[in-house]
């Protein structure tokens, strides 16, 4: 029971990350004004994940609010 727990654990991180690097991605192929669109909605402090997401790849951009 242990090792099947564990298991379906493992298949549940491994699941988050992998949606996880999808929503980077999604936020990466954004149009920059689609982009400055998703910052302002989450410019709230402190920052959601995603609104951290979209700060950093502004700054890759160098594009402003």
């Amino acid at each position: 029971m242990l090792k099947t727990r564990m298991k379906r654990l493992a298949v549940r991180g491994d699941r988050a990350m992998q949606r996880l690097a999808e929503v980077e991605a999604a936020i990466t192929n954004l149009s920059n004004e689609d982009l400055l669109d998703l910052a302002d909605i989450f410019k709230a402090e402190p920052r959601s994940p995603i609104g951290h997401f979209a700060f950093v790849e502004m700054e890759r951009r160098d594009i402003s609010l």
